[in-house]
Order: C-alpha cells, then sequence, then structure tokens
C-alpha cells in the first residue's frame, strides 16, 4: 500500500487542496467508457461559440493523470467493465467478467467491505441499474457480471446505506421485501426521492437503465442521485465512501452514438461539479474521477476532413433510438425526422432512411446514427472497447497521490491507503 502524505497546495490551481492529510470522506466516479476522445469531445460540445475563448470544463480543471487499464494477463490488454472494476475496487487484476473475484474466482475485499470494517457509510448512485458491473464489483463478489439475479441478492449483505439507479427488473417483490425487513426505504419513483431524510435507502427508478439525459432534460437524475446520496451519506460522523458512476456514457459508445454520448457526458459532468462544489466547502472530502476503460474508439473528426461539427449534436432533440421510434409510427416521418434531427437530410440520405425505415426500428435508428456521423464529421473504430489509457481527474485532500502515470490498481491501492487506519471507537 502506498502511504498516504500531507497535501499542501492543491492538484491544479481551481480546486484548494489544503487540508487534512487524510480524508474523511471518499467520493470514486467513474465514467464507463469515457476515453480521452470522450472529454475533449464535451469541451468543444461545451463551448460557447459566441466567444472567441474555448472555455474549460470540469474535466479540464480537475485533471491530474493518467491510468492503464488492462485486465489479468488470461484476457490480454483490452479489458471490460468488471475486471477494470474490479481493479478499481480491491487493487487486483482479474479477468474480464469478474466481480471481485481473482483469476482462481476467489473473492477479493472491496474498497466498500474495508470502509464498512472501519465504521464508514458506503453507497452507489450510477445509470445503469445498480447490479451492472461497476457497482456490482464495488459492492458483490460473483464469478461472472451476467449473474444479475445472484448480484442483486448478495447487494442484502453488504450493508450498504445507500444504493440509487436502475434494475427493478432484477429485484422481484420476494427480494424487496427482505431489504425492507433490513430497514431500507425501497423507492421505485423518483420523485420519492426528495422525501429521504436518513439511510437505509434502496431506490430503483427504471426496469433496467435510467433515460437517456438527450431524451430527459429537465431530469438530471445522476446530478440529483449524487446529491441526495452525499446529504444521506454525511449523516455518519465517521465519514463516507460514495462511488458515483455516469454508466450510460459507455452504452451510448457500444452504439456509437455521439449526440446520446454527449447528453451523457453533460450529466456525468453535472455530477462532477456537485462534488466539486461539496469538496470545496468540506476540505476533508477527496474525489477521484476515473474512466474504467475507452469504448467505440471515438475519434473527434473523420474521414480525412479537418473539422468536427457539435453544433449538429446541440441541435439533435432526442436519442436516435426514440427519433427511430417516432418515424415509424408517423406516416408523416420524413418531417418527424427533420425536426428531431435538426436538420433537413438530402434526397439521397432520405432514401437510404426510407430503406432503413422499411427494416424496422433497428436499421432505422443505425441509419440515424451514422447521417449524424457524417453531418457532425464523427468517427468510430469499435462497437466495443479499446486499451487506450484514460484520465484520472481528483480534488481534496490526497489528490497528488493520483498526478502521473498509474495503472487502474495503483488507484484502488492509493485510496485504500487514505482510508482511517483504524475504526473509530464509539
Amino acid at each position: 500500500m502506498i502511504s498516504p502524505v500531507a497535501v499542501s497546495g492543491s492538484a491544479n490551481s481551481n480546486v484548494p487542496t489544503a487540508g487534512p492529510s487524510r480524508p474523511k470522506n471518499i467520493i470514486i466516479m467513474i465514467g464507463d467508457g469515457m476515453g480521452p476522445a470522450y472529454t475533449t469531445a464535451y469541451r468543444y460540445y461545451n463551448d460557447n461559440p459566441e466567444t472567441e475563448e474555448i472555455e474549460q470544463t470540469v474535466f479540464d480543471r480537475l485533471l491530474v493523470g493518467m491510468s492503464s487499464t488492462y485486465p489479468a494477463s488470461v484476457s490480454g490488454y483490452v479489458t471490460d467493465s468488471a475486471a477494470s472494476a474490479t481493479a478499481l475496487a480491491t487493487g487486483f487484476k482479474s479477468y474480464n467478467g469478474a466481480i471481485s473475484v481473482d483469476v482462481e474466482k476467489r473473492p477479493l475485499t472491496t474498497l466498500m467491505e474495508k470502509a464498512k470494517t472501519l465504521g464508514l457509510a458506503t453507497g452507489v448512485a450510477v445509470t445503469s441499474q445498480v447490479n451492472h458491473a461497476t457497482p456490482a464489483a464495488f459492492l458483490a463478489h460473483n464469478e461472472s457480471r451476467s449473474n444479475y439475479i445472484d448480484i442483486a441478492q448478495a447487494y442484502l449483505d453488504t450493508d450498504a446505506d445507500v444504493i440509487l439507479g436502475g434494475g427493478q427488473q432484477y429485484f422481484p417483490p420476494s427480494l424487496l421485501a427482505q431489504f425492507t425487513a433490513k430497514g431500507y426505504q425501497h423507492l421505485n419513483e423518483f420523485s420519492q426521492l426528495d422525501a429521504v431524510t436518513s439511510p437505509k435507502v434502496l431506490g430503483l427508478f427504471a426496469d433496467v437503465q435510467l433515460p437517456w439525459a438527450i431524451n430527459d432534460k429537465q431530469g438530471h437524475k445522476l446530478s440529483k442521485m449524487t446529491q441526495k446520496a452525499i446529504d444521506l451519506l454525511s449523516q455518519n460522523q465517521q465519514g463516507f465512501v460514495l462511488l458515483v458512476e455516469g454508466s450510460l456514457i459507455d452504452w451510448a459508445g457500444h452504439s456509437n452514438d455521439i449526440a446520446t454520448a454527449m447528453g451523457e457526458m453533460d450529466e456525468f459532468a453535472a455530477a462532477i461539479e456537485v462534488v466539486e462544489q461539496f469538496v470545496r466547502e468540506n476540505k476533508d472530502t477527496l474525489v477521484v474521477i476515473t474512466a474504467d476503460h475507452n469504448t467505440g474508439g471515438l475519434s473527434v473528426g473523420a474521414n480525412d476532413k479537418y473539422e468536427w461539427n457539435p453544433a449538429v449534436l446541440h441541435n439533435v432533440q432526442a436519442s436516435p433510438d426514440d427519433i427511430a421510434t417516432r418515424a415509424i409510427a408517423d406516416e408523416q416521418w420524413q418531417a418527424v425526422i427533420a425536426t428531431l434531427i435538426g436538420f433537413t437530410p438530402s434526397d439521397t440520405e432520405y432514401t437510404a432512411l426510407e430503406n432503413a425505415r422499411m427494416q424496422g426500428n433497428e436499421p432505422l435508428t443505425i441509419a440515424l446514427r451514422k447521417l449524424i456521423d457524417v453531418r457532425s464529421n464523427t468517427g468510430w473504430t469499435s462497437g466495443g472497447h479499446t486499451a487506450v489509457d484514460v484520465q484520472v481527474f481528483s480534488a481534496g485532500p490526497g489528490a497528488r497521490l493520483f498526478g502521473g502515470h498509474q495503472d487502474n490498481i495503483d488507484i484502488a491501492n492509493k485510496v485504500f491507503s487514505l482510508l482511517p487506519e483504524s475504526a473509530a471507537k464509539p
């Protein structure tokens, strides 16, 4: 383990890190699939075209280092979310698909488990189902990320104080009754979250994933879940460890869907700003932000053209899958597409869209994504993950530990080193 060091000054010029050498609270934020091209694209997407300056984003303010992401050698160089989350949660490499078990499928102690033994509160807030790979690796152990039912059942034994996200379909009434018997407040409507004033809480706000941010512009669900989780976990006088995941950045990346990806980036950035403000006001809180891997091989500019046109993305009013659904249901589908996509396709483009529409929702969705790529000049190399290093962002006591190049297991070991040395006495 790496010994914590006293921090004087700051990890950067914007967010002070003066304070205790060991944080009371630790917030881990993961942009799933958020390789460096995503934060670059977001800077230009977020830029105010009325000014000469290209404004900084929260990612620019908090950047401190880089991280490699490769899994255990049995899985090669390209990680999946489970192996990477296992590395970030335990400090050990494992195989793709592993949920905090080693290559021999033996359980590994997670950050959340260690925090609990030290008297800290723990929680997760994510936009995927709460038992998806990343939160699962912080809360549970399983030989396969696909065992969603078993992972959901295992959450009963975590004693986590806050569990917020999607995944209703994995929590049948019998399991929910067990959570209730253990003192959990169960929520199934997002509007119920405001009224919650104390842990423990299990909030499942969608059947699987939460709505795409681009379709839920006033929702700010990740930001609100993050703020509520902080409010609830802060009630523990010993401190807390919170995991926040912008899960759907990855899902949009797998679909090569740049408009939807930028919507998810915008919401993840908003959640980071919630945490950034908390860190400013609470000098005993550390935030560490990274990605688990890069998804899609996003290229900001493509096709031998020296341009990228984010204005196109701002005019897209809904996710391509939603646009496709509406276009298939309406005889005036050309007008529906032009309105929602934010520009009028050419005759040739309309012909291609018509052919796709005749084949159904998925072909039309793909055609719309590709059309947006052409107009914005966005490129992709893969529908999967790549092995490119990811960025690390941090502020608060201990933030300097995360500067420079490191591996994802180093991030975990540094965070472990910053936990209290022993449990607080009652």
